[in-house]
């Protein structure tokens, strides 16, 4: 905890400072302090982003921007804002950020941060944005922004990777501001999202943002997109934020076309982004291919759409039984999964349906936008891949315009207090939740409070990896464990061995004196195909005897 408070301190006031530089350039996007910081946020982002196209994001880029950023927050004086915050309100955000500070310094538990974050910023700070890098894990070809963003402060400035506690003081700092105190509510359920560096909690923390900036009727439409755009950017599921203020932007401000050119910018970034790693503009889906010879072989590629499919199903099913379901099965079988996710999903279609019937009754242009864009997320979502946690923030802006009225500062505390309270005893007591809530899969991963991590946010190490060779590939494979969290890059799952042994390809670099000029896939001959079997033996004949 002590050592994440420093890191915030640090951090926060680069990040200030850094969106100062971006204010004077393309104005505000709200007055305050957090305005600043979240424009730090976007701007640094984008930087590193393009950065990382050319070499790794790594100490080298985070000491000059720190010193830069505490350079223009101390120059310009902007510490005066935090004593613009009467006392209470003080000693309140003091209160919520101990708790977030706390909650953040558990162990990760989130199997994405094993299987996909950690292995991600590893690429990122040891050689940057590398094409073709989903040829040696489909995964690594998302290198979400946000990786790129928590990549440049990994260094010193945050090594525990907790830049999403840093975001959530910043979020609750944007709720007194603003006095959007309904906004407290959240953080309960976001604290969740906190020992790792997720990117469901930038995405819905800055939507919640946004949208309460297009309902108090911000005009600067130019950034909201542009903000927008970034949100989407980080995770392609919010597609309903840009539909949101591109709507806003055309049906209420009615601005010009110059407004969109900012978050265009940002959009064609994110696509060149994708088509470098990934090979098609948008992960993980394979459309408008362009040819490049950097593209994930069609069959892993099917793979991982089934995998997906099942998904929707909690894995309940399988791929070829859910191919033989009517369309009314599909419906039911969905509702009536085992388990917490079919409460989830009935949840979420009653909401649908509740705020459609609350958006006609009300008939006002701002709620018939929300409502259509909603929807539109939501028909995508059903038809690529009905996971909860792919319309979880639905439930977030449902719950925010129908109860905005209701929710006082006093109603909003207490709220907050008592889902605090609940979470903190679940993260310090997981044998609660993994006996009452089975379901509940990540509970399974909760390793409870150590004192240790009153100092320092728990880590885990593991560092046992076999490496071996097809090829001109070179690569690691972690010991007895299904991912490479902790092996050095170039690393691969047993999976995605399996999965290439399967297709009948198998990953080699581009060049294999410079693993920064990336991957393709190359078909596996007879003898490279015995080899990889061999490989396959040996590591399940290693997880046995551990």
């Amino acid at each position: 905890m002590i050592l994440l408070l420093f890191s915030c301190i640090l951090i926060i006031p680069v990040l200030a400072g850094w969106g100062k530089i971006m204010e004077c350039i393309f104005g505000a996007v709200y007055d305050g302090i957090s305005g600043k910081i979240i424009f730090g946020i976007l701007g640094l982002s984008l930087i590193w982003t393009v950065s990382a196209f050319l070499m790794p994001v790594n100490i080298y880029m985070e000491v000059p921007v720190i010193l830069a950023g505490l350079f223009f927050f101390f120059r310009n004086k902007q510490y005066g804002y935090f004593y613009h915050f009467s006392k209470k309100d003080t000693v309140l955000l003091s209160g919520i950020s101990l708790i977030i500070l706390y909650c953040s310094s558990f162990y990760p538990y989130l199997l994405d941060h094993f299987g996909y974050y950690v292995p991600t910023i590893q690429w990122l700070t040891e050689y940057g944005l590398v094409k073709g890098i989903s040829n040696l894990e489909l995964t690594l070809g998302q290198m979400s922004v946000w990786h790129i963003f928590q990549a440049g402060f990994s260094g010193f400035s945050d090594p525990f990777l907790r830049i999403n506690a840093v975001l959530l003081i910043i979020y609750t700092l944007y709720i007194f501001e603003k006095k959007s105190w309904i906004q407290l509510c959240f953080l309960p359920v976001l604290l969740l999202f906190s020992q790792s560096p997720s990117p469901d909690l930038p995405v819905i923390t800055l939507s919640l943002i946004m949208l309460q900036e297009i309902i108090s009727g911000n005009k600067n439409t130019s950034l909201l997109f542009a903000f927008s755009i970034f949100v989407f950017a980080i995770k392609p599921t919010m597609i309903w934020l840009p539909v949101l203020a591109f709507l806003y932007s055309v049906f209420i401000v009615k601005s010009g076309f110059k407004s969109l050119i900012f978050g265009t910018t940002i959009l064609f970034l994110f696509f060149i982004k994708n088509i470098w790693t990934f090979g098609y503009p948008v992960f993980p889906v394979s459309i408008a291919d362009l040819g490049v010879p950097w593209k994930p072989d069609p069959g892993i590629l099917q793979t991982s759409s089934q995998f997906a499919i099942q998904k929707t199903f909690d894995m309940q099913y399988s791929y070829e039984a859910i191919q033989k379901f009517s369309f009314g099965d599909y419906i039911k079988n969905w509702l009536t999964l085992k388990g917490i996710k079919s409460k989830i999903n009935i949840l979420f279609i009653i909401s649908i349906i509740l705020f459609s019937v609350f958006t006609f009754v009300k008939k006002k242009k701002i709620l018939s936008l929300i409502c259509i864009s909603l929807l539109i997320k939501s028909v995508l979502v059903l038809v690529f891949s009905a996971q909860y946690r792919f319309f979880i923030d639905i439930f977030f802006v449902i719950f925010f315009v129908l109860f905005l009225p209701y929710l006082n500062k006093k109603r909003s505390v207490f709220i907050f207090t008592s889902g605090a309270l609940v979470l903190i005893f679940i993260l310090s007591f997981p044998a609660f939740i993994q006996q009452y809530v089975p379901s509940f899969k990540p509970g399974n991963f909760m390793a409870g409070f150590q004192k240790k991590q009153v100092c320092k946010p728990s880590v885990y190490q593991y560092k046992k990896y076999d490496t071996f060779q097809v090829g001109n590939l070179r690569f690691n494979v972690s010991k007895n464990y299904p991912f490479s969290f902790d092996s050095p890059p170039p690393s691969v799952s047993k999976e995605s061995i399996l999965q290439d042994l399967n297709a009948g390809i198998f990953p080699q670099c581009i060049d294999p004196k410079n693993i920064k000029k990336g991957f393709i896939r190359k078909k596996l001959s007879p003898h490279e195909k015995m080899e990889v079997e061999n490989i396959i033996h040996n590591i399940k004949n290693t997880d046995k005897q551990n």
